[in-house]
């Protein structure tokens, strides 16, 4: 039985997998990244908030809202499942309109060889949706 997804459990095991996932590590050597994420429409009809923040060459995945995002995600549950899945890339939710992203867009781009990472890393974590 895997953590349930968006649940505090799921942001320590995000977090492990992206810490100890070689291609995301690699990545993110010199990278200061902070993301914020809204989740809409979840089973429980609520909207989850997390973050993830990169710095020192390692990944926090946090419940809530971050300080100073660099950028804003938001999307819905099944969007954001899929893409937690590995079904679903970002760059496709994105140009497809799944996905809406604010913030510092150029920044996020010059960082897409760690998004392609962390969305590897977290597709195989073992997960309840």
């Amino acid at each position: 039985m895997g953590v349930k997804f968006l649940s505090e459990e799921w942001t320590q095991a995000a977090t492990d997998s992206l810490n100890g996932h070689d291609g995301f590590a690699s990545s993110i050597a010199g990278v200061d990244l902070g993301m914020q994420f809204k989740v809409t429409d979840t089973p429980d009809g609520d909207d989850v908030d997390y973050h993830v923040s990169i710095g020192d060459g390692q990944a926090a995945v946090k419940l809530g809202a971050a300080d100073a995002p660099d950028v804003s995600v938001t999307n819905d549950y099944t969007t954001a499942s899929a893409i937690s899945k590995g079904e679903l890339n970002m760059q496709t939710a994105f140009m497809t309109g799944k996905l809406k992203v604010s913030g510092n867009l150029a920044k996020l781009m010059m960082h897409q060889a760690a998004l392609t990472h962390l969305a590897g890393a977290v597709s195989a974590m073992d997960v309840d949706y």
